[in-house]
């Protein structure tokens, strides 16, 4: 429960940014691009309003490509132009890889092992060593596999261009936090059991710029430190924040300095889900084991968890899907396939539709639709509106855990075993 307790591209792409609103990425969000940079997209809160993918595939109809991954990862796939990169491990978790593939053609062009591991970790059931999505720029991509490390791939060539392998912590259940970028610099989040703290790399070297440790205090036992959620960058007066849940807390930060602007702190852990922000306000999910949602004001100084927090609510609140907001409704679905839309201001619930199946991936909103994705394999679509409406489920073979994207005519997604490229087949095919 709440309770008290060195190039100028990306110079001007951040100028643009606080001008007018844009994406770090530097081009307007929700605009058709061929760039999906991150975990959920550009914005990263899963929008992809110009996309018009399918809305009806099945492993024989509009398949444009079907690529075998090898090993076994969780993380999504990310596109930058006529290039699809995503991460993957060794079965045993020894080696660790990112993958580049040609977007026209799914074609493998880079297999890159990053990472020889001698002591693996032990993960959980459902998780695996490759579960962070990769974030992409122009020329670059860039992985964190947790405690192993994180590294720069020249995405021309393949090359390895640095790797950092000081971030040094006790998962307890495996990696789960996906990098992001701001600016020149490469900002990762490590919520072990034993050290928490949100660092930010030097995306030309690979060395610390700032680290900062998580301020609010920790329940007794260990396994309550630990979380696996990625942060989202918003933009408040101008002002950007980098807003971060963990365990038991959930911060915002400078992004340039890791200076702490604001927390609150709550009773959670293992906390997952990205949160979504929307008009000055934050809806954030804070864990296992009882998971609620809180609507959080940005404009908050120091520990705010008695003057900013709004509402919450505990009824079908996910674990590990990330909530979506979209004209003033929030859209989330539980881990056990509760889906369910509530009033932004309130919290108070519109509608409830129970769907097959159990959900991690985090939903999608492109085309018209709510993409939901099941670990079964089955997407559910649903609009987003003031009733559930009718659903539309496609199938494919194989286990989704990953969430997809979307670009242009195409949805990616990926399963336990291939990456798929899915578009609408024209007249002439």
């Amino acid at each position: 429960m709440i309770c008290p307790l060195d190039d100028a591209p990306r110079h001007l792409a951040w100028f643009f940014f606080v001008l007018f609103g844009m994406s770090w990425t530097g081009f307007p969000v929700g605009a058709e691009e061929a760039r999906w940079p991150q975990f959920r997209g550009p914005s990263g809160q899963g929008y992809a309003f110009e996309a018009t993918p399918p809305m009806e595939w099945s492993e024989e109809k509009n398949v444009r490509w079907r690529t075998e991954i090898p090993g076994l990862g969780h993380s999504s796939p990310v596109l930058w132009d006529d290039q699809v990169w995503l991460t993957t491990s060794s079965v045993d978790g020894k080696t660790l890889s990112l993958i580049g593939l040609d977007r026209g053609t799914g074609k493998i062009l880079h297999d890159v092992a990053a990472f020889t591991v001698e002591s693996v970790v032990e993960i959980h059931a459902k998780n695996s060593h490759a579960s962070p999505t990769p974030v992409i720029e122009a020329g670059r991509v860039y992985a964190h596999f947790g405690t192993n490390g994180a590294v720069a791939v020249d995405t021309a060539t393949g090359a390895i261009l640095w790797k950092n392998q000081k971030l040094k912590i006790e998962h307890g259940g495996g990696p789960g936090s996906s990098p992001i970028l701001f600016k020149d610099l490469l900002i990762v989040t490590s919520d072990g059991a034993d050290r928490q703290f949100v660092a930010a790399v030097d995306t030309s070297t690979g060395e610390f710029r700032w680290e900062r440790p998580r301020s609010a205090p920790y329940r007794p036992d260990p396994i309550t430190h630990r979380a696996f959620a990625t942060p989202l960058i918003i933009t408040h007066e101008g002002k950007p924040q980098l807003i971060s849940p963990s365990a038991d807390q959930l911060h915002a930060y400078d992004p340039a300095t890791g200076r702490e602007l604001w927390h609150v702190r709550y009773t959670g852990f293992s906390t997952v889900p990205c949160p979504a922000y929307a008009d000055g306000v934050i809806y954030m999910c804070t864990g296992y084991f009882g998971p609620e949602m809180a609507a959080i004001k940005v404009d908050g100084l120091g520990n705010v968890t008695d003057s900013h927090v709004l509402w919450h609510i505990k009824k079908g609140v996910p674990e590990n899907p990330s909530p979506l907001i979209h004209e003033g409704r929030i859209f989330f679905v539980s881990d056990k396939g509760i889906a369910t839309a509530v009033e932004a201001g309130t919290g108070k619930q519109i509608w409830s539709r129970r769907l097959g199946g159990n959900f991690s991936a985090s939903p999608i909103l492109a085309g018209g639709h709510i993409y939901f994705c099941n670990e079964q394999g089955e997407t559910y679509l649903i609009k987003p509106g003031p009733t559930a409406g009718p659903v539309r489920k496609q199938t494919l073979d194989g286990h989704i855990l990953a969430s997809p994207a979307a670009v242009g005519k195409s949805l990616y997604i990926r399963t336990d075993k291939a990456l798929y490229c899915l578009e609408e087949a024209s007249i002439s095919e």
